[in-house]
């Protein structure tokens, strides 16, 4: 028999693979029969050209996965159970597997097979305007490792199933002060329940109360991740315009077949637009949702940099009928693989939402919970909001003068002086797949806001996130911008 094999020493695949490999395929073939005695690894590493180590690393490899067999006294063979007439036209190829079309989704399956979760920048561009991505090189780690090797030394709980649906207790009451404190919501904590980052919140809330054909309103534009995951759930989705003062109530739909369950707002800093719904705007949304019995999800997704003054209380301050459902983040203001969010939710719904996170994941990672407590208690979390809040401030007023010194007129901003990101009207001749052709070219990375419309998108507007590029990085960017757009 034959023992050649192929070598490549320039392939990617190390040497010892491609021998593996080799005798792999010939036994397959059945050109090594059952039973038959192989040559040595010494014989074969001479006959090869290569190392005898070589050559028993792949030995070792066909015998723990039963090709070969090892007799001592005797020297090493195909094994015996491996059929004698095995062959290559009985090995399954490719073509024979079954089409993937012929397997049947269900009607959620269905909606995601044309998803697209998330519209970036070029991710190869030098210079990225994108969006929600805190600076991480300014995050205390030193603190955090800490923190962890704290609870890693001490916490044998961190390891095991968290007996507590809501999530771990003291991180619970950590978040009820901090909201007190810093958004004006009064809740208990028993109120409170962790989940694995705000789109698990969502997801969660739409899969409690859609039904197929139930009404949501959504602002327009707005959120994709929220707007997709009712979607998926065979929503009717009721896109609302939103104005300088927020969604704008008066559209919202006083009569229909399928009265609207589900209202998702993002009220403290408009996503995209960052506009920040007025006092008026939001009773009068409160005053149409208890009137019809609708749930408002209101998204506080980085209300805490609001630059030259203090954040504005949230809508959730003013519910006094448990027609708000609150949820926020720690992507944003810590590290966004953090994955840990929470919900305030009305009383009546604790259960419900418990034994939908119990389904969903079980839990949330008990360990970085337990880290996470501390960092808030003992005032790590504040502090690091305060000063990221004025390196943001100088990052944001750097992408404004460098917008008015490079587009004067030509560009605008729009929204509130808060967030992480800003939007950008550009008034150009051009259309929005040139300028961002013409990005791409010059290597920045900008974000087009069209896919955030469900209707009526307006042209030139663009997202530029800001918060994780240097004063000179965003200058620079814009400036390219401006020359390659021929401003």
């Amino acid at each position: 028999m034959d023992f050649a094999i192929p070598l490549n020493p320039d392939a990617p695949l190390p040497m010892y693979r491609q021998i593996y490999e080799g005798l792999r395929h010939k036994i397959l073939a059945g050109k090594l029969a059952p039973g038959q005695r192989v040559p040595s690894t010494r014989s074969l590493s001479e006959y090869l050209k290569v190392s005898r180590n070589t050559v028993a690393q792949s030995y070792a490899q066909l015998l723990s996965e039963g090709y070969f067999q090892a007799i001592v006294g005797s020297g090493t063979f195909v094994c015996r159970q491996i059929p004698a007439d095995l062959s290559e036209a009985t090995l399954p190829q490719p073509t024979q597997l079954p089409h993937q079309h012929n397997r049947s989704l269900s009607t959620y399956g269905e909606s995601l097979v044309d998803f697209n979760p998330f519209v970036p920048p070029d991710p190869s561009a030098a210079i990225s305007f994108r969006y929600g991505r805190p600076a991480l090189d300014e995050f205390p780690q030193a603190i955090w490792r800490q923190l962890l090797s704290r609870h890693c030394r001490s916490q044998r709980d961190a390891l095991d199933y968290n007996p507590d649906l809501l999530g771990h207790r003291p991180l619970r009451q950590a978040i009820a002060d901090y909201l007190e404190r810093s958004r004006q919501v009064c809740c208990h904590p028993d109120c409170i329940a962790i989940v694995s980052g705000s789109q698990q919140a969502i997801d969660l809330t739409a899969r409690i109360f859609i039904n197929r054909g139930d009404t949501v309103a959504i602002e327009n534009p707005g959120y994709l991740g929220a707007k997709q995951a009712f979607a998926a759930q065979g929503a009717s989705l009721c896109p609302i315009s939103v104005d300088e003062l927020g969604i704008v109530v008066e559209e919202l739909p006083k009569f229909a077949l399928s009265p609207t369950k589900l209202i998702y707002v993002t009220p403290s800093h408009q996503f995209p637009t960052g506009a920040v719904m007025s006092l008026s705007r939001r009773l009068e949304l409160l005053t149409w949702a208890q009137a019809r019995g609708a749930l408002i999800i209101e998204d506080d997704y980085d209300s805490e940099y609001r630059y030259g003054e203090r954040p504005i209380p949230a809508l959730k301050e003013l519910d006094r009928n448990d027609a708000v459902l609150y949820m926020g983040t720690f992507s944003k203001v810590l590290f966004p693989a953090l994955r840990i969010g929470y919900l305030v939710l009305p009383p009546d719904l604790v259960d419900v939402f418990c034994h939908a996170k119990w389904l969903a994941d079980r839990q949330s990672p008990l360990l970085e919970q337990y880290v996470l407590t501390d960092f808030i208690a003992e005032g790590h979390l504040e502090r690091h909001i305060r000063r990221m809040r004025n390196l943001y401030d100088r990052r944001r007023q750097a992408l404004v003068q460098a917008l008015s010194k490079y587009f004067a007129r030509q560009a605008s901003i729009m929204g509130e002086n808060a967030g992480m990101h800003v939007m950008m009207q550009l008034n150009l001749l051009l259309s929005d797949e040139e300028i961002l052709a013409r990005a791409v070219q010059v290597g920045v990375g900008i974000t087009n806001a069209s896919p955030y419309y469900l209707k009526n998108s307006c042209r030139g507007q663009f997202i530029l996130g800001y918060t994780e590029l240097n004063e000179s990085q965003i200058e620079e960017g814009i400036y390219r911008l401006s020359k390659v757009l021929k401003v």
